[in-house]
This record gives structure tokens, sequence and C-alpha cells, in this order.
């Protein structure tokens, strides 16, 4: 099987009728969930995002706070969540919140069961960053306040952590937060 250049696709796609384009269609939403919930972003956005949201929400939950048993801690799992909400909503206040949560979680779960492991760590502040990387890139004063409260209280819960855990997130807040506040508590 050749690959099709998007041009040639166009030019493919052009010269079917609307009934063989409606089969094309349905045929991959009947095959892909992807595809499924795509289709689903172009004909309801709002309701689908918010489903999508919850759906990613409860997907991150599930890694760290299982209905039963303990903790998977499959923490690529919970990034997947994230990455495949921001790919089909492309809503960055959304993500963020999300990756937000994925660390709020991952703390709490570190406060709750004790010193974790350097990855474990690493991954928290490697989404904590990344999440101050995107308000950053939207610069939005507005979009920093409203997640200033959970971002200063993952640093504040962090203190006496692990592997320099809670410096590492000092240093990463207190960085980014210079740009926006004149005083820092």
């Amino acid at each position: 099987m050749s690959k099709l250049t998007i041009p040639q696709l166009k030019k493919e796609l052009k010269s079917y009728g609307a009934d063989t384009l409606i089969s094309i269609i349905v045929d991959n939403y009947k095959s892909s969930p992807d595809v499924k919930k795509y289709i689903h972003m172009l004909l309801d956005p709002e309701s689908t995002e918010n489903q999508l949201f919850d759906e990613a929400k409860k997907k991150i939950l599930h890694q760290f706070y299982p209905e039963r048993g303990e903790a998977k801690l499959k923490l690529a799992e919970a990034k997947k969540a994230i990455t495949e909400f921001d790919r089909l909503c492309n809503n960055q206040v959304k993500t963020i919140d999300l990756m937000i949560y994925y660390v709020e979680l991952g703390v709490e779960l570190a406060n709750e069961y004790g010193d974790m492991y350097e990855s474990y760590y690493y991954s928290m502040e490697s989404t904590y960053a990344n999440a101050l990387q995107k308000i950053q890139t939207i610069d939005d004063n507005g979009l920093y306040f409203r997640f200033r409260d959970r971002l200063l209280g993952i640093v504040n819960d962090t203190d006496g952590m692990g592997w320099g855990f809670h410096d590492q997130l000092c240093e990463i807040y207190y960085g980014f937060a210079a740009d926006y506040e004149d005083e820092i508590e």
C-alpha cells in the first residue's frame, strides 16, 4: 500500500459522491473509537468536550485511587488520558486543569503512603512544569490567577517529601510566579 499525501487524498475524495463519502465516514466511525470521539467533537463539541474531560479525570483518578484494590500507578496511562483529551479537544485550559489534577493526586498519594520512587517524583515535576509552561505560552494573567491556589497548594503539600521533590517544585513555581506577581508569598 502506497502512502497518500493530503493533496492526493483530497483529490481522490472529491471524485466520490455524497453517498460514498457518508459510507466511508460511517465505516470509520464504527471501526475506531478515536474517530467516533472526533466526529462527536465535530457534531456536539461542548457536550462531548465535557464528557471527554470527565472521562480523562476518571482515568487519572483510577491510577491513583481505583474503586477497588491498591493504586495502579501506571503513570503513563494517566498521562495518556491527558494527551488524548488535549489531542481531541484542543482546550488548553482544561488540559492544564487535568495536568494539575494529575500532580495533585500524585502528591496526595505520596503524602498518604510515604516516600515514593524517584521516577514517580520526576513524573510529577515534569507534568507540573509542563502545566506552567502551557499557562505561560497562553500568556493570560487571568489563567495564572485561576490556577494559582492549586499550584501553590501542591508546593505547600510537598513540604518534607523525599528526593528533593519539594525543593524542585519550589524552584519551578517561584521562578514562574515571579513573572506574574510583584511580591511572592
